[in-house]
């Protein structure tokens, strides 16, 4: 196991990884739907799969006694050829991708990429070592492939699956919202008795309370605010149907994506992803605003903003040639809360005025 040997070895093995970078920045352009044959995505797959077999050729080499510099850079030279191909397939996959796709491609590509790098750095550094911790370590690295590649199976084939689970992300974050708001309780009803339920005042404390954490303290709300909390559950909650039955109206139309609109519906699918998570910002505004003191008007600007998007999304999906009962129901459904809980807060804000008002008065 010569030094000579190993310095080839290093040289190739650098040349390789430059290859891959330079790969790598050619292919980070979309190409034009016109110019190349869409590659379907099990074809990926396929040559993922061969990516595999040949990081567990890499490990095998390690089982037992140590390879001879011309294995290493066979299996070296076998395994970049195939991440080549791998990485020209990838790319052909990306023909008429939307953004969503796309940045699903490159996020599953590049976890392949690195984890490669890494098991073949490993594989030409242990030639000529007698580390033998470092040699055990090569089936974890070799696992690394493997996963890598096996996610490959749970990349979105199509723009209108890619939309469909971003979308359902904004849905999972609304839900987080909505068990906030659940977890929201109202302030002591009689908090000027305290002889009956030995709650301790305010200059006395039990010993457990110095232990309390930031979150448990400033959530209980004034009856005004409950009323304030309950009417966002209702319009989360019906945002939530809102986004439910429009995944389930686009990813009905599956057989409407074709590469002959020019990228016209994935244009519209990439429009009300966008707007959906602009809702699901919203919706995050909205729930921060309910902790005490409850920021009004920032709610209120919210609830503006969100029935402007409501009707955006409308309008968008009765673009398409078919239509979804059941969406256009839920948007009904949806605007009517948000003018319920516009009304009372606009109520709220009059009370308040009115009480600020009444309060100068008494002082002068």
């Amino acid at each position: 196991m010569g030094k000579a040997e190993k310095e080839q070895l290093n040289r190739a093995l650098t040349a390789h990884l430059n290859t891959i970078h330079e790969t790598l920045q050619v292919l980070d352009q979309s190409p034009p739907s016109n110019s190349m044959e869409k590659v379907t995505w099990s074809q990926v797959i396929q040559i993922g799969e061969q990516v595999s077999k040949q990081a567990t050729i890499a490990g095998m080499l390690w089982n037992g006694e140590s390879p001879q510099a011309k294995e290493v850079a066979e299996n070296v030279n076998s395994y970049f050829n195939v991440l080549q191909g791998f990485l020209l397939l990838s790319h052909g996959s990306t023909v008429g991708a939307g953004p969503t796709l796309s940045s699903s491609i490159h996020e599953s590509v590049k976890h392949v990429v690195d984890c490669s790098f890494r098991l073949m750095k490993e594989h030409v550094s242990l030639y000529g070592s007698h580390n033998k911790e470092k040699k055990l370590s090569m089936p974890q690295i070799v696992g690394a492939v493997w996963e890598a590649c096996s996610a490959l199976k749970k990349v979105p084939p199509t723009n209108v699956t890619a939309i469909g689970r971003a979308m359902t992300q904004v849905a999972v974050s609304m839900k987080d919202v909505l068990r906030e708001i659940n977890e929201l309780k109202p302030a002591s009803s009689n908090p000027g008795d305290e002889t009956c339920d030995n709650t301790p005042s305010k200059t006395e404390s039990k010993p457990e309370d110095d232990d309390m954490s930031d979150d448990d303290l400033g959530s209980d709300l004034s009856p005004e605010e409950m009323k304030v909390a309950q009417l966002a559950h209702g319009v989360v909650s019906e945002t939530l149907v809102v986004i439910k039955e429009l995944i389930r109206t686009i990813t009905g139309m599956l057989k409407l994506e074709t590469p002959n609109d020019n990228g016209k519906f994935v244009g519209s699918l990439e429009k009300l992803l966008k707007i959906c998570q602009g809702v699901g910002a919203e919706i995050d505004e909205i729930g921060a605003c309910l902790y005490p003191p409850q920021e009004i008007d920032e709610i209120k600007l919210a609830l503006e903003k969100m029935s402007s998007r409501i009707n955006e999304i409308q309008q968008e999906v009765e673009s398409f040639p078919t239509s979804s009962e059941p969406f256009v129901e839920a948007c009904s459904g949806l605007r009517t809360v948000l003018k319920q809980m516009e009304a009372q807060l606009n109520c709220l804000s009059a009370t308040e005025l009115t009480t600020k008002m009444q309060n100068v008065a008494v002082i002068n």
